[in-house]
């Protein structure tokens, strides 16, 4: 009798541990499924910022924000364009914000920016 316990209990076991798993690869592909779609949003919105420059802020950054003129944006990243001419490619998965660098009524660049 106590053989028959021992065989419940393993296959209790093996069907908890089979759904688990299967619960775990739908969660992670619901979640792979809602960040492409804020990629998407990210990329469409940066669109709107081609060859205007900007101020792009990140996790990653060293002092939390890069600033350039955005050339291209595609396949989840913006290539952006500093005052030197050097290019960097960004990636959308760590931008937080995206905004068009402020200028006064004259259309000069302000000196001083207050978020």
């Amino acid at each position: 009798m106590k053989w028959y316990w021992t065989v419940l209990l393993v296959c209790w076991f093996l069907f908890v541990l089979l759904l688990g798993k299967r619960q775990v690869q739908t969660v992670a592909a619901h979640h792979i499924r809602k960040q492409k779609k804020e990629i998407l949003a990210v990329e469409a919105f940066a669109k709107q910022f081609i060859n205007k420059e900007c101020i792009i802020y990140t996790l990653v950054a060293n002092d939390g924000s890069i600033q350039g003129v955005i050339r291209e944006v595609g396949d989840g990243g913006v290539l952006l364009e500093d005052k030197r001419g050097q290019k960097q490619l960004i990636n959308l998965e760590y931008v937080t914000r995206i905004r068009e660098f402020p200028r006064n009524k004259d259309g000069k660049k302000k000196s001083v920016i207050t978020d």
